[in-house]
C-alpha cells in the first residue's frame, strides 16, 4: 500500500506531507479538471449554460452516477455538471468530455500547476491495453494545489489557471459532493446538505480497485486548509479498513485544526 497526503493552508504553505510527489491513478479525481475547464467557458460565453446535451448511448457507462438511472435522456449542460460534481456521474462526464475534448481539459491541468496530475480518457467500463491504464493520475501536492486555487479564485483571489467567475462556478458545483467517506469523514458533515455553515467543506473523490482519493477544501471564518489525501495498494493485498484508517486519521487532524 502507498500512502500519500499533503495539507496546505491558503497561502500555499504545507502544513503536513507524506510522499506527496508520488504518482498514483486516482480514479474519478480527474474529473475535476473537467469541470474548471467548462467553467472557464461558461464564464467567458463560448458554452451556454442552458445547451441541451443528449445522453448519447455511444458513451453510455454504468458503476457511479444518476444519469443513468433517470428517465430524462437530455439535462442542460449546468445540470449535467452538477451531475459530475455530486455523484461523479461517469455518462455526464463523457458527454461533458465530447463537448470540450480532452486536449483543452489536459492544458487546463498545466495551467493549474500540474505536471503530474491529469485526466486521460473518457471513463470506461473496460480499460484494454489499447487505452491509457487509468482514468486519471495525480499527486497529492499537485491536486492540494489545485484545490487551493479553486477556493482562492472563488473568493475573488489572482491565480493562475482559473478565473474568479470560474472558481465560484466550480465551487459551488463541488459543495453538492456527497461521497464524505474518506478525508471529511471526521467531519460530522451532512453528505446531502453541507453548502453553508460556521464550517464548509467541498471534495471530489475517486475510488477504483485498488485506489481511494481525496482532494477539497476545508473552510472556517478564520482558517482554510486545502488537502488532497491518495491511497493505492495492489487489489485483494490490502483490506479496505487500511486505507480507510488512513484516510480517517488524517481528516480527524484536519477536523481539530478547523474547530
Amino acid at each position: 500500500m502507498v500512502w500519500s497526503f499533503c495539507l496546505m493552508d491558503a497561502d500555499g504553505v504545507v502544513i503536513e506531507e507524506e510522499a506527496a510527489d508520488y504518482v498514483h491513478p486516482t480514479a474519478s479525481i480527474g474529473k475535476v479538471f473537467l469541470l474548471c475547464e467548462i467553467a472557464e467557458r461558461l464564464v467567458e460565453g463560448s458554452l451556454d449554460p442552458h445547451q441541451v446535451l443528449a445522453r448519447d448511448p455511444r458513451v453510455a457507462v454504468a458503476d457511479s452516477g444518476l444519469w443513468q438511472h433517470l428517465s430524462q435522456d437530455s439535462l442542460p449542460l449546468v445540470d449535467a455538471c452538477v451531475l459530475v460534481a455530486a455523484v461523479s456521474d461517469n455518462w455526464a462526464t463523457n458527454v461533458l468530455l465530447d463537448l470540450v475534448g480532452l486536449e483543452p481539459v489536459t492544458q487546463r491541468a498545466f495551467a493549474l500547476g500540474c505536471v503530474d496530475s491529469a485526466l486521460h480518457d473518457r471513463v470506461r467500463d473496460v480499460r484494454t491495453a489499447h487505452d491509457p491504464a487509468s482514468l486519471s493520475t495525480g499527486t497529492a501536492r499537485e491536486l492540494a494545489e489545485v484545490a487551493r486555487r479553486i477556493h482562492l479564485a472563488s473568493r475573488g483571489g489572482s491565480v493562475a489557471g482559473i478565473s474568479p467567475a470560474a472558481g465560484a462556478l466550480v465551487e459551488r458545483w463541488l459543495l453538492t459532493g456527497v461521497d464524505l467517506s474518506m478525508v471529511a469523514a471526521p467531519f460530522r458533515l451532512d453528505p446531502l446538505s453541507h453548502g453553508d455553515g460556521d464550517l464548509r467543506l467541498w471534495n471530489k473523490t475517486g475510488s477504483d480497485p485498488g485506489v481511494r482519493a481525496d482532494m477539497g477544501v476545508a473552510w472556517s471564518s478564520s482558517d482554510a486548509v486545502a488537502y488532497a489525501a491518495i491511497v493505492t495498494w495492489v487489489p485483494g493485498e490490502e483490506t479496505l479498513d487500511a486505507p480507510f484508517e488512513r484516510m480517517h486519521a488524517l481528516g480527524e487532524r484536519l477536523a481539530s485544526r478547523m474547530w
